[in-house]
């Protein structure tokens, strides 16, 4: 089955007596149990819950995964990730990460975990920093909100040889573009709250696997943290997948139509787009994935600029997230990279001057006239 058909029809046996189209929202804490033989699959909805696991199991679909939790925000997935590890275990990570994940590397710095961050497109320097207590390399492919790439399948070799895990961050591209599992990843993560569900209207996250025992695992830390995902957010996430294909595609094309308009003014400084074929991982991540996605950033030449922009944006919003149908844009040194020590955050060229764009459905004819009368107007 096709993955625009699959969205739509998942094919998936819900237990409906009354032939509902969509996914029925089983609202219930708890489920009855009618004797003491019988053992439910459902039981208690932090367990499991019938609308939620009917999600889950599009998702490993989608992913071509085994499994997959959901989660109430895509922190908490990545929290329940971290949950497979120990103290004195080590990690190496893209340098360049959305700052909520950063922020929590650091937390679990006080608990004893290291961290190496490295430009993971950097295969000889990923290598150099392998120990003897290293147990996995995380990344994000497009990153946020550099838009550095990764080689998903050569970093899966190196995994393979060390006998590291491979966690992958699929939330800017999602299965539409790019199956990190299919390339060698052990476990992949959304933020479900961004292009899944597409309509900035709830939170979630996504883990999906490829082995049973670390589902298994995933799944044991889930229900023991807590954090799932209701039903009636299951049910949105859902609906969402459902346009997934049309948005990603119309997304994708608008983004690579602005960011060639962007890439030509003398305003702005630099444009961060892996559909450009100037950028540096446009070749690997063309041979990987399927799309570029709809994630830009750009740096401007003053922060006058930057700020009359924000001010003077009207189709755009100013808003701190991405992947829905509206387009925005986020000041990432105020907002998503707030929490980032001021060195690191100039370092990676992460300052005033700095703005990311999450590109809509809407017309982009009409999104670079916005953009243009903002800074020009």
């Amino acid at each position: 089955m096709k993955f625009e058909t699959l969205c739509v029809h998942p094919t998936i046996d819900i237990e409906d007596k009354y032939g509902a189209i969509t996914t029925p929202i089983y609202q219930s804490a708890t489920f009855v149990h009618e004797n003491l033989d019988n053992n439910f699959k459902y039981s208690y909805s932090r367990l499991s819950n019938p609308t939620r696991s009917h999600l889950e199991t599009l998702v490993a679909k989608l992913e071509e995964g085994v499994s997959s939790t959901a989660f109430s925000t895509g922190m908490a997935a990545i929290t329940c990730v971290f949950k497979l590890f120990k103290s004195n275990d080590h990690f190496i990570c893209s340098s360049d990460l959305y700052g909520g994940a950063l922020r929590l590397f650091r937390t679990l710095k006080e608990d004893n975990y290291e961290f190496d961050f490295v430009d993971t497109g950097n295969l000889k320097l990923v290598e150099s920093k392998i120990k003897n207590n290293t147990k996995a390399i995380y990344i994000e492919t497009p990153s946020n909100p550099l838009m550095n790439v990764t080689d998903i399948y050569e970093i899966s070799k190196l995994c393979n040889k060390y006998n590291l895990l491979l966690i992958v961050d699929n939330t800017f591209l999602t299965p539409y573009f790019q199956k990190p599992l299919t390339l060698g990843a052990d476990i992949v993560i959304h933020s479900g709250t961004k292009y899944l569900g597409g309509h900035n209207d709830t939170l979630a996250g996504f883990v999906v696997t490829k082995d049973e025992k670390l589902a298994e695992d995933i799944i044991y830390y889930a229900k023991t943290i807590g954090a799932c995902l209701s039903p009636f957010d299951s049910f949105l996430i859902e609906r969402g997948i459902k346009t997934l294909p049309l948005r990603m595609k119309q997304i994708n094309d608008s983004a690579l139509k602005i960011a060639k308009y962007l890439k030509e003014l003398p305003c702005i400084k630099k444009v961060n787009y892996v559909g450009l074929e100037t950028n540096p991982g446009y070749l690997v991540n063309k041979k990987q994935s399927s799309g570029f996605g709809g994630m830009i950033s750009i740096s401007v030449e003053s922060e006058q600029l930057a700020k009359k922009i924000l001010t003077n944006i009207k189709i755009f919003k100013y808003a701190e997230s991405l992947g829905g149908v509206d387009s925005l844009i986020t000041y990432p040194m105020y907002q998503t990279h707030a929490d980032l020590p001021i060195e690191e955050r100039l370092a990676k060229g992460i300052d005033e001057c700095f703005l990311r764009l999450s590109i809509g459905i809407e017309d982009p004819s009409d999104l670079i006239s916005d953009l243009k009368e903002a800074i020009y107007g």
